[in-house]
């Protein structure tokens, strides 16, 4: 059987954790594949995507080519249609078709540590990461909170109109996170407040951090922010932005071959991947 071949195509794309996270992968499903990185500028990807791409069994893509590569595809799915972005393409019988693993990454990450997408969210924050987690909320029927800074107001605001136009009976609104009061079912942390190096940094105040059931900290670096440790002092059920990157590799490992992977091994391989980072 010949060895499949995959890569990771971005730009710039020095460090990404891609290899690691995806040799691992294929050496836990036992699929024989290689895995490279691939820098492709903006201008060339058309004709990367003519005389490599296509060669390929498969491929993840990063910044800045999640929209760019769509034109180019023969299908994509339907989430990706709804987010605008491909950040995976399998190629199966001559047919090239992207996907986007990062929702049902942070909900498989959500799941394995057994958080409830469910009662109050708030989401910290309302950048690309935000509006990703934010559709998956409101696609569950759950009313969605944004807590923002004054800075960021106008951009939440749009947010909520583009949401609530694009998801029938969607309910989304937003408050300064200065003003963040009550109870809160599952708080999701998409800024990059706490990330290394500024890891004493923790985005939203200690007494707001105590109301939390359960929180999701879309940062990776470091493996458990001081968010994280806070909300676990605190009793929450509570997880950091490793697990998400993970399990949304996982998530193409999926289209592409169908393989499946026990919650014990992906736990092990956050925390692999977290040490990985630390060398980096």
């Amino acid at each position: 059987m010949s060895i499949k071949k995959f890569a990771v195509i971005g730009h710039p794309i020095g460090h990404t954790m891609s290899p690691f996270i995806h040799k691992r992968l294929f050496e836990l499903s036992g699929v024989d594949a290689e895995y490279s990185v691939l820098d492709i500028t903006p201008e060339n990807l058309a004709d990367a995507y003519k005389n490599v791409l296509t060669g390929l069994d498969g491929y993840n893509i990063t910044i800045p080519h999640k929209p760019n590569i769509i034109p180019l595809l023969d299908e994509i799915d339907d989430k990706a249609k709804m987010y605008g972005s491909v950040n995976t393409v399998s190629n199966k019988n001559g047919i090239a078709k992207g996907y986007t693993t990062d929702p049902d990454g942070f909900l498989k990450a959500l799941d394995a540590a057994g958080i409830a997408l469910d009662g109050r969210v708030v989401i910290l924050g309302c950048g690309g990461v935000a509006r990703t987690m934010a559709y998956e909320v409101v696609l569950k029927n759950l009313p969605l909170l944004f807590a923002v800074r004054k800075d960021d107001a106008a951009i939440a605001e749009a947010l909520c109109s583009e949401i609530t136009d694009t998801v029938k009976g969607a309910k989304a609104d937003f408050c300064l996170i200065e003003e963040l009061s009550g109870d809160i079912d599952v708080l999701i942390n998409a800024t990059p407040l706490g990330m290394f190096p500024n890891t004493e940094a923790q985005p939203v105040s200690d007494s707001v951090i105590s109301r939390c059931a359960c929180v999701f900290d879309a940062v990776y670096n470091p493996l458990e922010t001081r968010l994280i440790q806070k909300a676990k002092a605190n009793g929450a059920n509570a997880v950091g932005g490793m697990a998400m990157l993970v399990w949304q590799a996982v998530v193409s490992h999926e289209k592409w071959d169908g393989s499946s992977y026990n919650n014990d091994d992906i736990a092990k391989l956050c925390i692999d991947s977290s040490n990985e980072l630390l060398k980096k």
